[in-house]
């Protein structure tokens, strides 16, 4: 008895109606999306799938089938292309002007900033059609050329947006010590705000990377028959004249879900973007 009265009481967990909601939405979108992903993957190694809860048979023979219909070698370098360009031009003209927006105070600063927020606030196509108008006006689509134009559209705004803050949490007298201490613009960029922006540049390059293998419409109303990425390329694969088989568009869909997945894996093996404040702020002060 004694051991009975000296134990602690258990506590009963009891979730409200409103958290059992929450969690059964949750749990009702997992399911849902685990069974669309999990369906797509089996009919990608199906011989045939008629009326039966799984194919009658296992192959993997609809990628290589895949892989030659829709000459996705060609198709993957082009994605890669489009995306390094425009991860790199963003990052060069993102960063200084984050850094202007950031450290400068003028007339106008924000319109300028809402002006940055729109491609990303608004659909791709409601601007797509007429930018995609002007690129053929000038020979520029049709192209890689015309594929990476088009996604510097949101892509820049999308560096400036991530930087921007972090560099503001950058104590400007860091900055200060560095040119008293006789450090032009050049080596102050390069050796003092350089290593500290590091993390920031690679957050924003994350973002812009994905979005730009995922973004369609722009590339979409701008890509030719030579410069057409992953997501471009299963959309015509699907649409196209013809009969395919169901399996091999639903190989080439797991082909482009595999890509998108070992790129944010790469990328999130050298940084984590949940962890920039938190270096920033352990930044020392001079």
């Amino acid at each position: 008895m004694a051991d009975t009265a000296s134990a602690p009481p258990r506590r009963r967990l009891v979730a409200s109606p409103s958290g059992w909601l929450i969690w059964g939405a949750v749990a009702f979108f997992l399911v849902n999306l685990a069974g669309v992903i999990g369906a797509v993957l089996v009919s990608s190694f199906g011989t045939q799938w008629f009326g039966t809860w799984l194919p009658s048979g296992f192959t993997t023979g609809w990628y290589s089938t895949a892989w030659r219909e829709f000459g996705l070698l060609q198709v993957v370098g082009v994605t890669l292309q489009v995306s390094l360009l425009v991860v790199v031009i963003s990052v060069l003209i993102g960063v200084p002007a984050a850094y202007v927006l950031a450290r400068r105070t003028f007339p106008g600063k924000k319109i300028v900033y809402f002006a940055f927020l729109l491609p990303i606030l608004m659909p791709p196509i409601t601007y797509g059609i007429p930018l995609a108008t002007v690129l053929y006006k000038f020979g520029f689509a049709g192209n890689a050329s015309g594929v990476v134009l088009a996604n510097l559209v949101p892509s820049v705004p999308f560096v400036i947006l991530t930087m921007t803050p972090f560099i503001e949490q950058i104590n400007p007298s860091i900055e200060s010590a560095a040119r008293m201490c006789g450090a032009g613009t050049r080596a102050l960029f390069v050796r003092v705000l350089g290593p500290l922006l590091v993390p920031g540049m690679l957050a924003a390059a994350i973002l812009v990377l994905v979005r730009t293998v995922g973004m369609f419409e722009l590339t979409f109303l701008t890509a030719g028959p030579d410069s057409q990425t992953l997501v471009v390329a299963l959309y015509y694969s699907m649409s196209a004249a013809g009969i395919r088989a169901q399996q091999s568009v639903d190989a080439m869909a797991v082909i482009y879900t595999s890509t998108m997945l070992v790129l944010l894996v790469v990328a999130l093996r050298f940084v984590n973007p949940t962890q920039l404040v938190a270096r920033v702020k352990e930044t020392p002060e001079p």
